[in-house]
């Protein structure tokens, strides 16, 4: 999926520049290719499902003055304690334990002892026990490790993601005139696919998507925002139910064009928009409001595509999934580089809230500290302490997304062994 806590290759963010300027959408975060870290006894590199260290690296516990550590392709674990976690105690966990719960509906293979016993105690279980009841469970099931690159460095970034909620039609009118696609008949066959330009203006990239419009916006920018998010949900215009009331679906992540994500935020940088201090989602409207003989060309500068396919929505309360391929759960899912932390690891993250500007300050940052699950991934969410943070779907997902840009620290917890 991509994100706009960023606008980047698979959420919005600022929607902001680290959305726009570099995320996740495009690249299969939300509804992209699935795939599972396996866990097994800690520390141990060589557990399933553990990526091969990069050359370089020695496999097995390294001893170091910070305590015994893993070694990922592109991290390394320290072993932490409790106390090391700021906030630990605070964080309301029962509300991290649905997500724990859908993420055990497929757990690696190494996962399946615990998670029989989360499915035994059910996904409502952290509601009846309350916080102090999961916090020993987690305490009793897992060891925290301190996430770092690995050259040391314990600080990354936060950004945020969400899913969008727009207007459309199944049959295109005088204003809504920009589809979106079902995946071609030859999309595995042709790498890289067709360019955004050539589907758009040759012969042979044209028949590669005729017939295979989903539905029709009303803004080429609505278009881009649902790629760069890679999943969203649709209001039909044209398509009301029993009820009279438009019929809402969502469009889900169905691969892309495998050409380079490029930036259009950073494009309008270049071309003397504004600068990159300035770069928003409200910027980019308003400068294709402008300029509406350009969007055409700005839209161009971004040559990667993403394809869609169709799924009912009989729960607007349920997210979309994520590459675990299991529901992501607002406030509680996030996406990571996979070669820094599997999917299906419970990850703590020390962070801030997003902050709007108040009578022309920023008010104190408030802390965001909480359990969360890596079960996303985006092709803009690349290295060791980095995290895109789910928030919803809606308005206030969206202006959420748009702000977060916050710096971060973050303990993986893997469970004890053997």
């Amino acid at each position: 999926m991509q994100r706009f806590g960023t606008v980047a290759p698979r959420g919005v963010r600022w929607v902001g520049l680290v959305g726009i300027v570099g995320s996740l959408a495009g690249c299969g975060s939300l509804s992209g290719p699935g795939g599972h870290g396996s866990v097994g006894p800690a520390p141990v590199l060589s557990a399933p499902g553990m990526p091969t260290p990069t050359p370089g690296t020695t496999p097995g516990t390294a001893l170091t003055p910070e305590g015994p550590t893993m070694l990922r392709t592109k991290a390394r674990w320290t072993q932490a304690s409790w106390r090391d976690l700021p906030g630990w105690e605070s964080d309301r966990s029962s509300a991290w334990w649905p997500a724990l719960a859908k993420g055990c509906a497929k757990p690696a293979p190494a996962w399946a002892k615990l998670c029989e016993e989360v499915r035994r105690l059910g996904a409502d279980w952290g509601h009846r026990v309350g916080d102090g009841f999961v916090r020993q469970w987690v305490e009793s099931h897992f060891e925290p490790w301190r996430v770092t690159a690995l050259d040391g460095a314990n600080s990354g970034l936060l950004t945020g993601y969400f899913e969008p909620l727009l207007e459309g039609r199944r049959k295109p009118d005088a204003r809504f005139a920009y589809p979106l696609h079902r995946a071609p008949a030859g999309l595995g066959q042709r790498k890289p696919f067709f360019s955004r330009s050539e589907l758009e203006s040759t012969p042979e990239g044209r028949a590669a998507i005729a017939g295979r419009e989903v539905v029709w916006l009303a803004d080429p920018l609505d278009v881009l925002l649902i790629q760069v998010q890679g999943s969203g949900r649709i209001r039909l215009l044209d398509e009301p139910t029993s009820q009279g009331s438009p019929k809402v679906i969502r469009l889900a992540f169905a691969g892309h064009n495998e050409q380079p994500y490029m930036s259009v935020a950073r494009w309008l940088v270049d071309q003397g928009a504004f600068t990159l201090e300035q770069a928003s989602w409200p910027a980019i409207r308003s400068w294709a409001q402008a300029n509406p003989a350009r969007v055409g060309e700005m839209m161009a500068a971004n040559p990667r595509v993403v394809f869609f396919r169709e799924e009912a929505l009989p729960d607007p309360e349920v997210g979309p999934n994520g590459a675990q391929g299991v529901a992501l759960t607002p406030g509680r899912s996030i996406a990571v580089d996979r070669d820094s932390v599997p999917l299906g690891t419970p990850v703590w993250l020390d962070s801030t809230v997003p902050q709007s500007w108040v009578a022309g300050s920023m008010p104190p940052a408030s802390p965001l500290r909480r359990l969360v699950m890596a079960q996303d991934t985006g092709g803009a969410i690349l290295g060791a302490v980095r995290a895109d943070f789910f928030w919803g779907w809606g308005d206030e997902a969206l202006a959420q997304a748009g702000r977060t840009k916050q710096p971060l620290a973050m303990w993986v917890l893997w469970p004890v062994g053997p």
